[in-house]
């Protein structure tokens, strides 16, 4: 019997022949499938602009870095994340204050959002709110609306999390077209919707400020001469004209973005005829699982499900490992972010989250990617069946 993973990668011969058509041009690292790879992905979600970079943590990293944060400043990211949402705030000296989630599908609310807001007025008088990064959890998309208004009122920026949701459509349209947010931050690692490997990107509507992202993700080197601030020119001149990382993406990964991009729609109908099939089977099975419906047009990155382990005499550590003599991989996404011993110390707003916490304790990722067979969904809810039962 095939092991089902949690997730993978989907490679085919087309990808195989994009990055062997690379490995034999002229450009190994920065070359013209970087520039085609951003207009095609921009043009994907419906944004002006794409900066691709060396991963998803990169892209949240510059996004806020190009906000120019203070260490009075305060940022408010949901506790059910990845570390990245929040380190990303870290690296450029500002504060973070998590905000609680919805206990059934761990997307950040407007009450929890204005909890923390009033959090910080009534506790951190003398920081400012700076900004939020909403994550859409999974595949799922919050609606921005009362976020994006509340941030315009205090001059905070808006960054979307939307590492797992590439594809997604939500209450603003195609996550990443940034209708009512700054910018919005991609992940391009594996078991994402598509994959240049490792690798992440960058989508916004404002020319100048992706024009300072490309620099800082260089060194902050500037090379084009009508952008130089001294009087040195020549062929050979360049400017670090600010402090900048290398987080550059290769042409041999935009080569398989590329190749994966024009595959994109066969990924998100192929997640969403795989989500049908666990719900058809997760119906028939009628197992204590609950799964929220979801709001308006998700393409799914996980398939997180919620079982009160507790209530049913069972272990979260059990089952998985039930699941796994059955050949099936599953996950926990995520530890709350707050619980880790670093932002035990950091964060700012220390506070019991029961939604994180209820979240936490009966969330399990059960498999979901492309190359998933059409039955591999009903397998799956038999053998969770079989577990759960103690059979």
């Amino acid at each position: 019997m095939t092991f089902l993973p949690y997730g993978r990668q989907s490679i085919d011969q087309s990808d195989i022949d994009a990055v062997t058509a690379a490995l034999t041009s002229d450009f190994l690292t920065t070359g013209p499938l970087v520039d085609r790879f951003e207009r095609e992905l921009a043009q994907a979600v419906g944004a002006q602009e794409a900066v691709v970079v060396a991963n998803g943590t990169a892209a949240l990293h510059l996004a806020v870095l190009s906000e120019d944060l203070g260490p009075k400043d305060v940022v408010v990211v949901p506790a059910v994340t990845f570390a990245a949402s929040a380190n990303c705030v870290a690296y450029c000296g500002a504060q973070v204050l998590f905000a609680d989630v919805n206990p059934l599908t761990g997307l950040m609310t407007d009450d929890s959002f204005n909890e923390a807001l009033e959090l910080i007025a009534r506790a951190y008088p003398d920081h400012r709110f700076a900004g939020v990064i909403p994550v859409h959890y999974a595949g799922r998309v919050i609606d921005l609306t009362h976020i994006a208004e509340v941030a315009g009122t205090h001059g905070a920026f808006v960054i979307e999390d939307a590492c797992h949701a590439l594809g997604s459509v939500g209450a603003q349209g195609p996550v990443g077209a940034c209708k009512i947010s700054d910018m919005a931050c991609f992940s391009f690692h594996p078991v994402k919707t598509l994959t240049t490997g490792e690798g992440g990107a960058i989508t916004l509507n404002d020319p100048e400020r992706a024009r300072r992202l490309r620099r800082l993700r260089s060194h902050g080197i500037e090379r084009d001469p009508a952008q130089f601030t001294g009087e040195m020119r020549g062929p050979w001149v360049y400017e670090m004209q600010e402090l900048g990382y290398n987080y550059r993406l290769p042409d041999l990964n935009c080569a398989l973005g590329l190749s994966q991009l024009a595959r994109l729609p066969h990924f998100i109908a192929r997640r969403k005829a795989l989500i049908g099939a666990y719900r058809e089977a997760l119906g028939a099975a009628n197992l204590p699982v609950r799964w929220a419906a979801p709001d308006h047009d998700p393409v799914f990155h996980l398939f997180a499900v919620a079982i009160d382990f507790a209530a049913l005499g069972l272990t979260r550590e059990g089952v998985m490992a039930g699941l796994r003599e059955r050949e099936i991989g599953t996950q926990v996404h995520y530890i709350p972010v707050p619980d880790m011993p670093y932002w035990r110390t950091q964060a700012l707003g220390q506070r019991p989250l029961p939604g994180a916490q209820a979240f936490y304790d009966m969330t399990l990722s059960l498999p979901l990617y492309p190359d998933m067979a059409d039955e591999d969904p009903a397998r799956l809810i038999a053998a969770l069946t079989e577990v759960l039962h103690g059979a």
